[in-house]
């Protein structure tokens, strides 16, 4: 070949080349798409000559419609043990009742059955009218009634519940009133009381709200109806302190009335007010044990001495009965019959006071009447005590404020048979209080002070 030929044969290969080359760069490859991420200048020559590292960004894919999967979560059941402590909500909650709860009865599955006959060999017998084959007609199901649980979300005001024995969190209504700091259950949990604060400018200040509302009837079976809501009425603002009654009918409260304070009875709905009790001393606490008792306790302070009165709510003309005072740091808790009172002073120390007799007992143990509750029969207590106590606070002064906080085991105390003895020694961070029985004293739940979660124990 001429020196001439092999000259333009070189600038052909070259101009081809070049061709070749300009065309791959500028149109890109689509033989494999990331339907997940999109390349900013991907292309044949780039994947070939990997000068740098190729920069990719997350997109989402048109192809594929968004799903909101927020209430759509799988439902996560925890079975309860006998023995254990459990986690209950999955938010910090106000107030939570224990109720009776009717629910369909789980049944294992029956075995196959033979088929049923007619006389002889013949075929099996057609359905009787309105039943099934064989004649025989169809059962209603079975159902039960089993210890559940009902609380308010502190944050959104909402309601959720569970069964006891088995863990599955629902929510059951929607509230909506954001901040509930208390909350309490009445009418075997279908009354709700939320306790909130709101601002007042022309009062320059907060103002106390307190809310009764009903709770719509629960269809058996259907206990997640989120549309659920709940309506009522509001109760006189500025309530410093409230209680229920040992059936849930009713309630007594205590609200700010000229200069002092006025105490009201009524249905917990609202209705049917009737007041039983007036003072111009206004730092009071109120427990309502029994049918026949109320008991008003003046707020705690360490240094200060304290009193405890009872009224009966069917006769107030009685008037108050001082049970005890003179005692400082005093705080109390009233059994269930109305004869004995759990009370602790500054030094945090447990006592029994008979109100019969007269007599006080020491029973060796220090925690708070805040942190306990009676048995149904009023012979044992159930009490979150504290592994160790700081002397260096004053109490409950610091505690109530949050100054200290106490990490509990629960105890279980034999006042019929004046022993006491740890029933379980938790390693969880738990400063129990509101402490709940089932009715048959199957569970203990109380609230975790430290953050406002419902736990629950299963007794043995």
């Amino acid at each position: 070949m001429s020196k001439r030929n092999t000259i333009l044969f070189i600038i052909v290969l070259i101009i081809l080349t070049t061709g070749v080359l300009w065309y791959f760069y500028f149109n890109k490859s689509t033989d494999t798409i990331n339907t997940n991420t999109k390349t900013e200048g991907e292309n044949f020559v780039s994947n070939f000559f990997n000068f740098g590292k190729i920069k990719t960004k997350e997109v989402e894919d048109d192809s594929t419609p968004v799903t909101d999967i927020s209430e759509e979560n799988e439902e996560t059941t925890i079975d309860i043990q006998k023995g254990n402590l459990f986690k209950i909500s999955s938010m910090p909650v106000a107030g939570f009742t224990v109720f009776m709860k009717e629910r369909f009865k789980e049944v294992p599955n029956p075995s196959p059955a033979l088929p049923l006959t007619g006389e002889g060999d013949n075929p099996t017998s057609p359905p009787a009218k309105g039943g099934i084959e064989g004649g025989s007609k169809p059962s209603a199901p079975l159902t039960e009634f089993v210890p559940a649980l009902r609380y308010v979300d502190k944050a959104t005001g909402n309601i959720y519940q569970t069964f006891t024995d088995q863990i599955n969190e629902r929510k059951f209504s929607n509230m909506e009133i954001e901040g509930i700091y208390e909350a309490y259950f009445g009418n075997n949990g279908n009354t709700v009381i939320s306790r909130y604060l709101k601002s007042s400018p022309l009062l320059s200040g907060e103002t106390i709200i307190t809310y009764s509302g009903s709770l719509p009837k629960e269809i058996l079976g259907n206990d997640s109806v989120v549309e659920n809501n709940i309506s009522g009425s509001f109760l006189p603002e500025n309530i410093i302190d409230m209680s229920i009654s040992p059936n849930t009918t009713k309630m007594f409260y205590l609200f700010n009335w000229k200069e002092g304070v006025v105490g009201t009875t009524a249905f917990s709905n609202g209705d049917n007010k009737k007041q039983i009790f007036d003072s111009k001393y206004t730092e009071w606490l109120t427990q309502w044990p029994n049918e026949n008792t109320i008991t008003i306790t003046t707020k705690s302070a360490s240094f200060v001495p304290g009193f405890m009165y009872i009224i009966n709510p069917n006769n107030s003309s009685i008037g108050l009965k001082r049970i005890l005072g003179g005692i400082r740091g005093l705080t109390t808790l009233t059994s269930p019959n109305g004869k004995l009172v759990l009370y602790s002073n500054d030094t945090v120390s447990l006592n029994i006071y008979d109100i019969e007799t007269g007599e006080a007992q020491t029973l060796g143990v220090k925690s708070l009447p805040e942190k306990c509750v009676w048995g149904i029969s009023s012979d044992v207590i159930y009490c979150a005590v504290p592994k160790l106590i700081d002397n260096s606070f004053s109490y409950p002064d610091s505690w109530y404020r949050g100054e200290v906080s106490f990490s509990d085991d629960i105890w279980r105390i034999d006042v019929s048979q004046g022993n006491a003895k740890i029933i379980f020694n938790s390693e969880e961070e738990i400063d129990g209080v509101r402490l709940m029985l089932d009715q048959n004293e199957d569970f203990l739940f109380f609230i975790n002070k430290k953050d406002s979660y419902l736990w629950g124990l299963t007794l043995e």
